[in-house]
Order: structure tokens, then sequence, then C-alpha cells
């Protein structure tokens, strides 16, 4: 059985090398936000506080001006470009040790990032840890009841293994764990570089699943363009 030191070292040649090295091409593909990710960041309070895990290049923290978000990202280089949409903050952070109090956040967002993970330990506890930040649900006025409407929210972007529509043709059955090529030219000759990076995909109800052994509770799910995506809080403590 693979160990946590082996687990790092994995992710570590085969996601944040990678993103390191392919930083500014990838960042120049990533400029569109995803719909149900700005409907999100648009539906926010005036004045909220959100987390961005795995921000890449910041490209949703330019959707709603309203709001102000910490980022972060393993890559150094990403979150050297992400720096340039002021006056968000953005730095260099594990997703599975975040730095930031428990309960500190009004929001947080994590697209496309904890399929990296190469675990479903892994995985799990990433997602632990960004409920973690997120503010406990509050009651409704004079009772016991809790009130999901206004609880504190993530939403969490993983890639799809039910594709088959896509170029990719992954579907239902097939291997969850691979490995997708990068391709970038580099140098005066344009010779082409393929940098191969680790993606678990998630099948159906799988991320539901890693929501509530995290200590969460989905209130909203589904599925959009080849990602299975959810909308989570946290768990209420009895």
């Amino acid at each position: 059985m693979a160990t946590s030191t082996s687990d790092e070292a994995f992710e570590s040649a085969h996601v944040h090398e990678v993103y390191d090295q392919i930083a500014s091409h990838f960042s120049s593909t990533r400029y569109k936000p995803w719909p149900i990710v700005e409907r999100f960041l648009l539906g926010q309070p005036e004045g909220s506080v959100g987390l961005d895990v795995g921000c890449g290049n910041g490209k949703y923290l330019a959707v709603n001006p309203k709001l102000f978000i910490v980022a972060s990202d393993r890559s150094e280089n990403l979150v050297r470009i992400a720096r340039k949409h002021q006056p968000h903050t953005s730095l260099v952070a594990d997703t599975l040790v975040l730095p930031h109090p428990s309960s500190s956040f009004d929001f947080a967002i994590s697209i496309a990032v904890i399929h990296h993970l190469s675990t479903p330990v892994r995985r799990i506890q990433a997602i632990a840890a960004i409920l973690d930040v997120l503010q406990p649900v509050p009651k409704i006025d004079n009772s016991d009841e809790l009130d999901r409407e206004i609880a504190s929210k993530a939403l969490i972007y993983v890639w799809a293994l039910e594709q088959k529509h896509s170029r990719r043709g992954w579907d239902e059955g097939d291997e969850q764990d691979v490995m997708v090529p990068w391709v970038m030219k580099q140098g005066a000759e344009n010779s082409e570089k393929t940098f191969n990076r680790y993606y678990h995909l998630y099948c159906r109800g799988e991320l539901e699943r890693d929501i509530a052994a995290a200590g969460g509770e989905v209130v909203e799910s589904g599925y959009e363009k080849d990602n299975w995506w959810a909308i989570a809080i946290r768990s209420p403590i009895a």
C-alpha cells in the first residue's frame, strides 16, 4: 500500500511540477468562467469573503467585484499570474493543509482540483479542509432549526468519468485513475513536449459520498460539461 510520502511524491511529479512548467500556456487557455461557478459567485452577498482553493490563474477572482477572495494554489507560477487580479490575495498553499483558521470564510470554491489527489483518503481530507473554513450553519431566529439557505457554502467541481461524448471518450466502466497529456510547443523550433497530469475521474455519486465522508452535507449537485459538481455546507455538529 502506498504511503503518504509516496503519494505526495507522485502528486509532486505528476501534478505540481507539471503545472509549474505549463503555467503560462495553461493560463492562456483558461479565461472564460464556467456558468454554474459564475452563478454561484454572483449569488454571494455583497461584501462576502471567500476562498478559492486551487485557483490556477485566478480567472474567477474578477467575476464578482463586490466580493473579496483569498486564492491559493500549489503552483508558484500560477499564483504569480493570479496576483494580477487585485485587490484579491493570492498565495501558495497546500490544499490538504490550508493556512486559514476554522470557520473564517463566507463561501469557498474548488474548481477542477480535488481530482488531482491520488487516493480516496487524500481527496476526502482535501474536501474536509475546505469545509472546515466555512462558517457553521446558523439557526433560524428563535428556533433550533438550521438555516441552510443562508449557510456558508462550498462549490466543488471534479472531472467526470461519464463523458463519452467528449473527445476523450471515457465512460462508465473505464479506468478512473488516468494520466492526461498536455502538449506544449517549446523553443525556437517549436518542438512539442508532452506533460502527463494525473486525474482521478469521478463516477456518478462519488463526489457526494466523499463530501459526506468529509463531514459535509450536499445541498445541490449536478453534471456540467464533463464535470460533476456539488454545493455543500458543513454538517451540523450535534
